[in-house]
């Protein structure tokens, strides 16, 4: 899977920030936290929910439930609004 190209992350004082193109049916902005930017990030290449979950275990001190929940619920969310492709 991976962020689809229509829509645009601009990293802006530490915070990522999903903007559409203009080409999807989604119109806003995305604003998202410490975790949420690091896995919308992570999704600028092609990736898995496992291999995210690999990075976050390594970059933070949280237990493989946590960061594997965190990645689903972000992961559904994004495919939501067609903001990921695969």
């Amino acid at each position: 899977m991976k962020l689809n190209d229509s829509f645009i992350l601009h990293d802006e004082n530490n915070e990522k920030i999903l903007v559409s193109d203009g080409t999807t049916k989604f119109v806003g902005l995305v604003h998202s936290n410490a975790t949420a930017g690091f896995i919308i990030s992570c999704l600028q290449k092609e990736t898995t929910e496992d291999e995210i979950v690999a990075k976050m275990l390594k970059k933070w001190d949280v237990s493989e439930e946590i960061a594997r929940r965190d990645v689903k619920k972000i992961v559904a969310q994004l495919r939501k609004i067609g903001a990921i492709n695969g």
